[in-house]
C-alpha cells in the first residue's frame, strides 16, 4: 500500500471520529511528522506516515524525540490497521 493511501485512510478515520488531521508543513524545520491529529476534547497527536516496513529517517527520529520530550504523543503509521489503535491512544491521552 502506498503512503498516500494510508494517509488518506488516516484523514478519513479522524474525520469519522469528529476530529481533523491537518497536514503539517514546517518551513525551515525539516523532519516534523506528516499530520497533526486533533480529536474532540483537546486531544492531540502527531503522526508520521510511511509505506509498510519503512522507518523514519534520522532527522525525523530526532524531531519525534523532541516532540515527545515536550510531552506530545508521536506515532509512526505504516499500516492502515494501526489507525484505530493510534486514535484510541490519542483519545485517552
Amino acid at each position: 500500500m502506498r503512503e498516500k493511501a494510508i494517509e488518506k485512510k488516516l484523514v478519513q478515520s479522524v474525520k469519522s471520529a469528529g476530529g481533523i488531521a491537518l497536514k503539517f508543513v514546517s518551513p525551515g524545520f525539516d523532519g516534523m511528522p506528516d499530520r497533526i491529529v486533533l480529536i474532540p476534547d483537546g486531544h492531540i497527536g502527531f503522526v508520521e506516515v510511511k509505506v509498510p516496513g519503512e522507518k523514519p529517517r534520522p532527522l525525523q527520529i530526532a524531531r519525534h524525540g523532541l516532540l515527545r520530550r515536550l510531552g506530545f504523543k508521536v506515532y509512526v503509521l505504516d499500516d492502515e490497521q494501526q489507525i484505530g489503535g493510534i486514535l484510541d491512544e490519542i483519545r485517552t491521552s
